[in-house]
């Protein structure tokens, strides 16, 4: 794209942005106290991402158009029709997710959620440490978790590998600069491109999200015994 050429437009609005690089953070800082065994911040880390897990599904119906699972979330025959669209150099601008990454969204917050509630009922192998709905079942069964809950983060790693991977086919074959829209919300149009600007949402609505979060994240780290 050519700067001379092309109009900004705001796609991603600031609670997405935010998730987004608490969630890069959480997923590194989880990685670090896992492999050095501190294991308070690592369970800390893990109810905080489920948190933000909490807060993007929330998000995904009550945020802007972008935000919204409904704008991304397509059918095979759109996501077929987009992949058959990548060989091409030029196309036409997606704002937001488009088919192909909305799909990605979806396979990261299963992957996530699923890591994080094996984590919560997993036991180490010496049974010193555990998570707090471990008491719901085995010792074995414990065990069993924590090995899903290991494999499930090399998914992510592997699901994050991808989407670095995609960003850099975009920047390099399509010319579109992912990260910094990630960062400063905004995104070039090319000329005869259009796209509305991504609607503000009430502070209402992210206050809402920012309660069910940190509600969500405490229930965890309780055991859900309220």
């Amino acid at each position: 794209m050519h700067d001379t050429a092309a109009t900004k437009v705001r796609v991603w609005d600031l609670p997405i942005r935010l998730f987004h690089w608490l969630l890069v953070a959480l997923i590194a800082f989880s990685w670090w106290s896992g492999e050095e065994h501190r294991l308070e911040l690592h369970r800390a880390s893990g109810y905080a991402i489920l948190g933000l897990i909490a807060f993007r599904i929330f998000w995904g119906f009550a945020g802007t158009r972008t935000a919204r699972f409904a704008s991304f979330v397509k059918g095979p025959r759109a996501v077929a029709a987009y992949a058959g669209s990548l060989g091409r150099r030029k196309t036409s601008f997606v704002p937001g997710h488009n088919p192909l990454g909305g799909w990605s969204v979806v396979a990261m917050l299963v992957a996530l959620t699923l890591m994080v509630v094996a984590g919560l009922f997993s036991v180490d192998v010496d049974g010193w440490e555990s998570g707090p709905l471990a008491y719901y079942i085995s010792f074995d069964q414990g065990r069993a978790a924590a090995a899903i809950h290991e494999l499930l983060f090399n998914i992510i790693l592997a699901l994050i590998a991808l989407h670095v991977a995609a960003i850099a086919f975009y920047r390099l074959w399509k010319g579109h600069r992912l990260t910094g829209a990630m960062m400063s919300g905004k995104s070039r149009l090319d000329d005869g491109e259009t796209s509305a600007d991504n609607s503000r949402v009430p502070i209402w609505k992210f206050a809402i999200g920012v309660i069910l979060a940190l509600a969500i994240a405490y229930a965890a780290s309780i055991g859900f015994r309220l």
